[in-house]
């Protein structure tokens, strides 16, 4: 379809908006509206444009991610990546606020290099810098 011009929003279903919110806000995000609606979701934006739902109704009893920590493999999202002009700088910062690069760095043929962190669900974010 040619009338797709972006992602509009990711959806994240998380046990604490409090935590997410620390979380991504070290990230760049910023919080604009929530709790709101039947589910209920909170939103982030960063400057850039990208928005986050959280999904605020998980079962907070769960400590692995499904898709990506268990040895069966379901069907569904395992990631987001964001891509980023300087993948060095982006290391400093995420060390800089205690977060553990928990993945990478892969450097594919053409030079593109990425690294992956978790967020306080598990859910699993790629810093992706392009290649040439």
């Amino acid at each position: 379809m040619k009338e797709i011009t972006r992602i509009n929003h990711v959806g994240i279903r998380v046990a604490s908006l409090e935590a997410s919110r620390k979380f991504y806000e070290k990230l760049g995000f910023e919080f604009i509206a929530g709790p709101l609606g039947p589910e209920p979701v909170a939103i982030m934006e960063h400057p850039t444009g990208i928005n986050i739902n959280f999904i605020l109704n998980t079962n907070s009893d769960k400590t692995e991610n499904v898709l990506m920590d268990i040895p069966v493999k379901h069907s569904g999202y395992t990631h987001m990546a964001l891509e980023v002009t300087c993948l060095d700088k982006v290391k400093t910062q995420l060390e800089q606020h205690g977060i553990e690069i928990t993945g990478g760095p892969i450097v594919l043929p053409d030079g593109a290099t990425f690294i992956f962190v978790r967020d306080p669900d598990r859910n699993v974010i790629e810093f992706h810098k392009p290649g040439k």
